[in-house]
């Protein structure tokens, strides 16, 4: 099982259909969306065939009992700390027209996970630990994401980490972050993007910021997401390119980045190349930013393509 430990929250969309000007009015689309980087992971990692499960703090309220319904619905099996500490989170997405977002999160539920509440017989479980950083940059819940890499690395499970923020990474501070990271321990899987590896090496060029990412994170595979331009993996001392095949307009990037990684350490956990799982995950985001929100509705087309991509690996064997 592919298991995640972090933030489970709503997203409220807002993209506007003008300029936003200070003190003025204008039209827009504006929606509400299941979101928190760690469980886009794991539905995305479930919608690609894997066992995937979730734990994590959730409010004790309305919005809390959906989000749980909604990952459950997802064939998420889940594992939450019910809390009146706070309400379950919510993150303001502003969307511009060119669909990138910029985001402003309320620290809520997802930020009160301790230690104790970290469920471990079900990650004993896992074969495999994913970490958003934004289980990380704060303590709690960082802590307890530590105590579940622990749990997990007891049965020989799996670690992958997403930096989550290149803004986050530099107001914590580049060295209290790789601190952070060396107390989770050796990384398998590492995925930031082009801004989240300059943050950490200050290196702009993603080809030379993976080899020094690699250099800090023995034994590593680094995967970079570039956006529009696909992703570059490196491992073993060598870098490959792997460019997006569809080019499309982009409604919103919420996400893609947690769905890239889902899908990829789904087909990895299947035996697929790292290269192969790398094409398949730019397929999945590729759909994904053509659609509102983190983890849109599936479709006859996402179904095409994820039955496009089983019979190419079928073929190959």
């Amino acid at each position: 099982m592919i298991v995640t430990v972090g933030d489970l929250a709503w997203d409220v969309l807002a993209k506007p259909d003008t300029i936003l000007l200070p003190g003025g009015d204008t039209t827009g689309r504006i929606e509400l969306h299941g979101g928190g980087s760690a469980a886009n992971f794991a539905v995305w990692a479930a919608r690609c065939g894997a066992t995937a499960g979730f734990c994590g703090a959730v409010g004790a309220d309305t919005l809390g009992e959906h989000a749980v319904r909604d990952l459950a619905t997802e064939g998420v099996e889940c594992r939450v700390a019910w809390t009146t500490e706070r309400p379950t989170g919510v993150v303001l997405v502003l969307i511009d027209r060119a669909g990138q977002r910029s985001m402003l999160t309320a620290q809520g539920a997802d930020f009160t996970l301790r230690p104790d509440q970290v469920p471990t017989a079900f990650l004993e479980r896992a074969s495999h630990l994913h970490l958003s950083a934004w289980s990380l940059f704060t303590d709690p819940p960082r802590a307890a994401s530590i105590e579940a890499a622990r749990v997990v690395r007891r049965g020989g499970a799996t670690v992958s980490v997403d930096p989550a923020s290149f803004q986050m990474i530099r107001q914590v501070g580049r060295d209290s972050f790789w601190a952070v990271l060396a107390e989770i321990g050796p990384l398998d899987i590492f995925f930031p993007n082009a801004d989240e590896a300059a943050a950490l090496t200050g290196e702009t060029d993603p080809a030379v910021a993976a080899p020094i990412l690699r250099e800090r994170l023995p034994g590593a595979l680094i995967a970079v997401k570039l956006d529009r331009e696909g992703c570059l993996i490196h491992a073993g001392g060598r870098s490959t390119r792997h460019q997006t095949q569809e080019v499309r307009p982009v409604v919103d990037a919420t996400g893609a980045g947690d769905a890239f990684a889902g899908a990829f350490v789904a087909y990895r956990s299947r035996g697929w190349s790292a290269d192969r799982a790398a094409r398949a995950a730019n397929r999945v985001a590729a759909w994904v930013v053509a659609r509102l929100g983190a983890r849109p509705r599936s479709d006859a087309e996402l179904e095409g393509i994820k039955r496009e991509l089983e019979g190419a690996e079928t073929s190959r064997r």
